[in-house]
């Protein structure tokens, strides 16, 4: 029981953390791993296949549409069974590859069941200007979303690895396809809500400029984004040189009306024309 609550307790910490502060590595297998040696009282095997684990997980990064895998719930439960068992990394590797691929599934269908029907909520509170309504809300999914996804680790650690693994080969591969589908119809959900908040007519021009370059000119994302850049310079430096020149303007003519003068209404329409 002590070993299912640590796991839980680490992956809830870690995992969720990692989540609630932004992109701080605290869900990285280097991490988890020595912290769950710590508490299970083998440090040194914690530290070593957390270090082999990240050496696997080292290129996946799931922002956006690039998700692979989940390398927080895998590390716990493979260092955990590794260390109970006392199996080091052969142990380790057979559990941590599919705990990762489903673990970012579960996390992504949590998002979907848990975090999902509260968006417009979110709106209308943000309508309403309800900021302590946000904050409470925000920090209470945040809690119930990691608690829900903590006891996978609890119960997996509870019922033991060779149950959990026997779970694993009991889902049909029909679920396990249909779970990733849904992961990859998510960035385009994403990508809306991005675009419901910062569309602007004005702006638009540059978004299908960017379709095209990408869908047709088949430009790389880093050009397009160093392209973009450069397009953000350019439209700021012009927007400073508007700004100036307005206030310029705006200053002369209060300068001009402030000022008596004894020309003729035609001759400063002409003025103000030629200006």
């Amino acid at each position: 029981m002590y070993e299912a609550f640590a796991v839980a307790i680490v992956v809830f910490l870690t995992v969720g953390g990692q989540e609630l502060l932004g992109f701080t590595m605290l869900g990285r297998p280097i991490v988890i791993g020595p912290l769950i040696g710590l508490l299970l009282g083998d440090v040194k095997t914690g530290l070593m296949i957390g270090a082999s684990l990240e050496t696997i997980f080292m290129g996946i990064v799931n922002i956006g549409g690039a998700s692979a895998a989940e390398p927080g719930l895998a590390s716990a439960l493979a260092v955990a069974f590794a260390i109970i068992m006392h199996g080091g990394l052969g142990v380790a590797l057979p559990l941590a590859i599919p705990l990762g691929i489903i673990g970012l599934q579960i996390k992504t269908l949590i998002y979907v069941v848990i975090v999902g029907p509260f968006a417009s909520k979110f709106d209308s509170m943000a309508a309403k200007g309800n900021q302590k309504g946000i904050v409470r809300l925000h920090f209470g999914l945040w809690a119930l979303q990691w608690f829900i996804y903590s006891l996978i680790p609890f119960f997996a650690m509870l019922f033991g690895s060779e149950a959990t693994q026997a779970v694993l080969k009991m889902i049909p591969n029909i679920i396990v396809h249909g779970l990733s589908v849904a992961g990859n119809v998510l960035p385009a959900v994403g990508m809306a809500m991005l675009m419901k908040i910062l569309w602007d007519k004005n702006i638009s021009a540059f978004y299908f400029l960017g379709f095209l370059m990408v869908a047709y000119l088949k430009m790389p994302l880093i050009a397009v984004a160093v392209m973009g850049a450069i397009i953000a310079i350019i439209v700021a430096q012009r927007d400073y040189q508007l700004h100036n020149l307005s206030q310029k303007v705006s200053s002369k003519q209060v300068a001009t009306q402030a000022a008596p003068t004894t020309e003729t209404k035609d001759e400063q329409e002409n003025d103000d024309f030629f200006d």
